[in-house]
């Protein structure tokens, strides 16, 4: 009885095994273009560094391109299936005629803020003078011309736009004078408020729901991949819950990514970022409005969120208790 029993076992083990060995060597190589080192992009980063990628069959090459326009010029040319970049720059893809779609994101609070060199010493200041941006159509591009309005100057007339290319550049091209006020996220407002530079406005407070870390791809590559993009959006799920519910760690990868050594600006990152984030990457419907209302000013009748969003990736994704399972 014992021997029948251990080669019951043995006739098992054997057939499990090369089942496991596919799995193990079955993976599905994505490359996953980002636009800066920010927090706000930091989920993916974190769903790779603790294996949720690979859990799901996926190798995925992360690789940061500056400027999302830049970013959906590159995945329409095939560089990659999917990127995280603004919002905006997808907005504005799909009306040209681009196959660009939303299928998630991981917040609605901005994190972004308008700084100026400290010889402006109001919004009035600004006038005749250059603003930088990261590349036209991005989403630091779309904030900035909000904040013009609100200050009642006219992009391009009262202000100069000048696109720097990323972040970084865009932060030092403020810091040299050679544009006067740029839009940044964290680490970078703060860096440049030590500097001396003027806070002019504060996005996350203007009451506005926004779409940020916005996860954008093909409705081809959906129709075509669609268990890829789902197992993609499950990994990334996950890399949401562990950066807001795992700071120790999540500061950990922001340190790697970032190459930040001072805890200071590791600690700040995670509090400005971390607490915003949503239990489920469903891509807000209040912000997409926003966004197409600034940017098809003028427009009647104005399109409609959905034609800019897929949400039945998430939709999946929740119904099957999925979200609910991660979030426990």
């Amino acid at each position: 009885m014992l021997g029948r029993k251990i080669a019951m076992i043995i006739l098992m083990t054997v057939s499990i095994l090369p089942s496991a060995a596919f799995c193990a060597t079955t993976q599905t190589s994505l490359r996953l273009l980002y636009p800066s080192f920010a927090g706000s992009w930091a989920t993916a980063w974190i769903a790779k560094e603790a294996g949720y990628f690979s859990a799901e069959g996926l190798d995925v090459e992360l690789i940061r391109v500056g400027g999302s326009t830049r970013m959906v010029a590159a995945m329409l040319g095939g560089s990659a299936p999917i990127i995280q970049a603004g919002a905006s720059a997808a907005i504005a893809a799909t009306a040209a005629g681009g196959d660009v779609v939303i299928i998630g994101a991981t917040g609605t609070v901005s994190p972004f803020r308008l700084m100026a060199r400290p010889e402006i010493k109001q919004p009035s200041d600004l006038k005749g003078k250059k603003a930088g941006i990261t590349t036209f159509g991005s989403t630091s591009d779309q904030v900035l011309r909000i904040a013009l309005k609100q200050f009642n100057l006219e992009p391009n007339k009262d202000v100069a736009i000048l696109s720097m290319g990323a972040q970084p550049e865009a932060f030092a091209a403020l810091q040299s004078g050679a544009v006067h006020v740029v839009a940044l996220s964290y680490p970078l407002y703060p860096k440049a408020a030590k500097l001396g530079m003027r806070e002019l406005v504060n996005f996350g407070q203007l009451g506005v729901e926004d779409i940020n870390g916005t996860v954008i791809t093909t409705r081809s590559f959906i129709a075509q991949q669609r268990d890829t993009a789902l197992r993609f959006l499950r990994a990334f799920t996950r890399g949401m819950h562990r950066y807001r519910t795992d700071k120790e760690y999540s500061k950990k990868i922001l340190a790697k990514y970032g190459k930040i050594t001072d805890d200071e600006i590791l600690e700040g990152t995670w509090q400005d970022y971390a607490p915003t984030l949503q239990k489920s990457p469903r891509p807000s419907s209040k912000g997409i409005q926003f966004l197409i209302e600034n940017h098809f000013q003028g427009k009647k009748p104005l399109p409609k969120p959905e034609q800019f969003v897929d949400a039945s990736l998430v939709d999946q994704l929740e119904k099957s208790g999925f979200i609910e399972s991660v979030n426990k």
